[in-house]
């Protein structure tokens, strides 16, 4: 086993349909708005940018994300990563099981860079993992609070 690697599945159901979902997703600049552990995202150009993050732990985890895939049809967003993670991550929505809502797929597959994070993988591996599922509680209430409100609220990073 790569103590190093992470792969993660998530799947937050939403009330809006999954065209309002995409919409707001593609907008990656806008992810501090509303996920409180995304602190920055800088763009370099239309496909590149870099995104900042910190989530419970204290750690801040610095990426180059680029476009992989833009696919409103399909409603799927992917991106590769590399920096202090090393991989993709990508978000599919799908109509919610009732035919009403959605359900937001998020799918992560990365190798950590980081070195501390690194030379801790063995023994602090259950405290990243827990880490990361905080991260992304807080970005599903953030989400869900920022659709809620019609998706021009204002910042939600203190609601959260």
């Amino acid at each position: 086993m790569d103590w190093c690697r992470y792969r993660f599945r998530s799947v937050w159901p939403l009330d809006p349909a999954p065209e309002r979902v995409y919409a707001v997703l593609e907008r990656a600049e806008e992810y501090p708005r509303w996920w409180p552990q995304v602190r920055e995202v800088s763009r370099v150009d239309d496909r590149v940018g870099v995104v900042r993050m910190r989530s419970a732990l204290p750690y801040e985890l610095c990426v180059t994300a680029r476009e992989a895939r833009r696919d409103p049809a399909a409603r799927i967003l992917e991106i590769t990563m590399t920096g202090d993670l090393d991989g993709w991550a990508r978000w599919r929505l799908i109509p919610g099981p009732r035919g009403t809502g959605t359900q937001a797929v998020f799918e992560q597959d990365v190798i950590v860079r980081k070195r501390l994070m690194r030379v801790l993988a063995v023994p602090a591996r259950p405290l990243f993992r827990a880490n990361h599922a905080a991260m992304m509680r807080g970005g599903r209430r953030g989400l869900t609070e920022l659709l809620a409100a019609g998706d021009g609220a204002a910042d939600h990073r203190d609601a959260v």
